[in-house]
């Protein structure tokens, strides 16, 4: 495959992991951006996430290191690090080293999900993980559909997909009849591509026989930067996932979905049942068909567009952009040599 001629360390959002993965007091190993880090949760339940190394000697976290209280310890010589990274005690002097920090990385638990920010410059965040049942305005609840994971999820590890593939899916309105065998290809009804966070609505219907005039079904989507994007079904089987692809390393991404089914009319909170488990795995088909295409793709640049796609390309390709470090790309040149541009 074709290097991607994109940065993949792109500023914003990035899902590491599901909170249900991480218990209280537990330690998690994790390689994303090509660095070693830790996910660890503290015995209030706030989650940490940091570069893997010890600044003391280099001892590695993920091996033998503990929780205690709201503290990570080193398993070489016990020295205690706070969320922030900070070293707080070492246990053979009457001080800590105030001067060493571990590089920590801001954390947001939402949607059954943990994101961290990830900036090559160490920049703070500057939009926000979008609430997959607040943002959307239409009063729902978690309480109204079955809990998602572990039964409605998917997790592909290092996949040669990159985050921006999937935002572009959004706005490419072709695919649906060929890839997902929509009756017709949707109407978009909005592209806002005015910030950091973006939004794309169309009408889609997926029933035999239904045509563009008639359809009474669609989807919201709202997109944070390039690693987040939340997603709202009408007038179809009520459903919201939650598609994120996270960068490991210069070639690969991490891949997973989140579907929440809605309950059946008057049933009761519980585990998801088979109806639900039906459901979910029929949207998850859906979005197994797309990664089939990205896993395998080369991305074009520039893309040889039609009329008709031309202007939610292009936006989408320009919001994109805000998101890359300013720094020379990398480009393929064939084969295994790489050359750096300007």
């Amino acid at each position: 495959m074709a290097r991607i001629p994109l940065s993949m360390e792109p500023t914003g959002w990035f899902q590491v992991a599901w909170s249900a993965e991480l218990a209280v007091g537990a330690v998690r190993r994790m390689t994303y951006f090509g660095r070693e880090m830790v996910a660890w949760r503290a015995a209030s339940g706030t989650v940490a996430v940091f570069d893997a190394y010890c600044e003391h000697l280099g001892a590695h976290l993920g091996y033998g290191g503990h929780v205690e209280g709201e503290n990570i310890v080193c398993p070489f010589h016990g020295w205690e690090w706070n969320r922030e990274g900070r070293n707080v005690c070492i246990p053979y002097e009457s001080r800590p080293n105030k001067g060493r920090r571990i590089r920590s990385y801001p954390v947001v638990e939402r949607n059954a999900a943990i994101w961290i920010w990830y900036d090559v410059d160490n920049r703070p965040p500057h939009f926000d993980v979008p609430d997959i049942f607040t943002d959307f305005g239409d009063n729902k609840t978690a309480d109204d559909y079955y809990p998602p994971v572990p039964a409605a999820t998917l997790f592909r590890q290092q996949l040669e997909i990159h985050p921006q593939y999937i935002m572009e899916n959004g706005v490419d309105f072709a695919h649906f009849k060929f890839v997902h065998k929509t009756p017709f290809m949707p109407e978009f009804t909005r592209h806002d591509f005015s910030g950091p966070v973006s939004y794309v609505d169309f009408t889609i219907a997926f029933d035999e026989g239904a045509t563009l005039e008639e359809a009474t079904s669609g989807v919201e989507s709202i997109n944070a930067g390039l690693g987040c994007s939340v997603t709202k079904s009408w007038g179809m089987v009520d459903n919201r996932t939650m598609p994120a692809v996270t960068p490991v390393d210069e070639y690969t991404s991490d891949v997973r979905f989140t579907v929440w089914i809605g309950r059946k009319p008057g049933e009761e909170s519980g585990p998801i049942t088979d109806y639900g488990k039906t459901m979910a795995d029929f949207v998850i088909e859906q979005f197994e068909a797309d990664i089939e295409i990205w896993r395998h793709q080369r991305y074009s640049d520039p893309p040889a567009l039609s009329r008709k796609e031309y202007q939610g390309f292009t936006a989408l390709r320009a919001w994109a952009t805000q998101f890359y470090p300013d720094r020379p790309a990398v480009r393929d040149v064939g084969s295994d040599k790489r050359k750096v541009v300007s």
